[in-house]
């Protein structure tokens, strides 16, 4: 696949499974995710859902997909598999497929994801999603994943940690902003004092570490294993 994000949450299974299959409760967590919803479906169909990302106030991007999981399983272990699929021109994932294995472990759930998805707008697409955007989707997922372990392990809500992690970017900011705005003041020695403060401000907001209640993606594994396939659940699924 062409991401891989693997994290360890100390929680039990039943937590975990339930926090990220229920859509509500998904959408909370997931940064990629403005809203995510189930659709209608007849007995014994895959289930179907619908899903959104607000790119703009007024502009939502959105697709659907099918998706089904293995609850029980001969090792103790879960997976849940996914297609899915946007015609929205804007969208650059056309379509892609993906997967989340739930492994128990003695202290708690190792809990990974697989996935890949196919860029539209031809050759300026691929590009352009080889650059930013497939950067950008694995920081999302990852970022995403430290936020739903916080919340399994220590009860931070998905909605405390982002306003958590938007503060703390806030004061990294303003550790150079504010010494960046004396240098520029015509104060003499204050101008010249406030240069060395930079510098400090500078290392001090890339090189201190995240707070431990705040979701970083660093503390994401973001390389799979030597040995690693997706499930064969994901070979039952239709292209929604």
């Amino acid at each position: 696949m062409g991401l891989y994000i693997e994290t360890r949450v100390r929680a039990d299974l039943e937590t975990l499974w339930e926090r990220t299959q229920e859509p509500d409760r998904h959408q909370r967590w997931d940064l990629r995710f403005t809203e995510i919803s189930y659709l209608p479906r007849a007995e014994g169909e895959p289930r179907r859902f619908r899903y959104a990302t607000r790119v703009l106030p007024f502009l939502a991007v959105a697709g659907t997909g099918v998706s089904a999981g293995e609850r029980h399983r001969a090792g103790g272990d879960r997976v849940s598999a996914l297609r899915f699929a946007s015609p929205h021109p804007l969208s650059l994932l056309a379509e892609g497929s993906g997967y989340w294995r739930y492994v128990p472990t003695p202290d708690g759930v190792r809990f990974l994801t697989g996935y890949d998805y196919r860029p539209r707008w031809g050759r300026p697409g691929r590009l352009a999603d080889r650059l930013l955007f497939r950067p950008l989707m694995g920081w999302a997922t990852a970022w995403s994943f430290d936020r739903l372990r916080l919340w399994c392990e220590r009860g931070i809500t998905p909605e405390r940690s982002r306003d958590r992690w938007l503060l703390e970017i806030a004061a990294r900011v303003l550790l150079v902003a504010v010494p960046v705005l004396a240098a520029s003041l015509p104060l003499g020695p204050v101008s010249l004092a406030a240069v060395p403060l930079t510098v400090l401000g500078l290392a001090a907001a890339v090189l201190v570490p995240p707070s431990s209640s705040t979701p970083a993606a660093r503390r994401c594994l973001r390389t799979p294993p030597a040995r690693h396939r997706e499930p064969r659940l994901l070979a039952t699924l239709e292209q929604p």
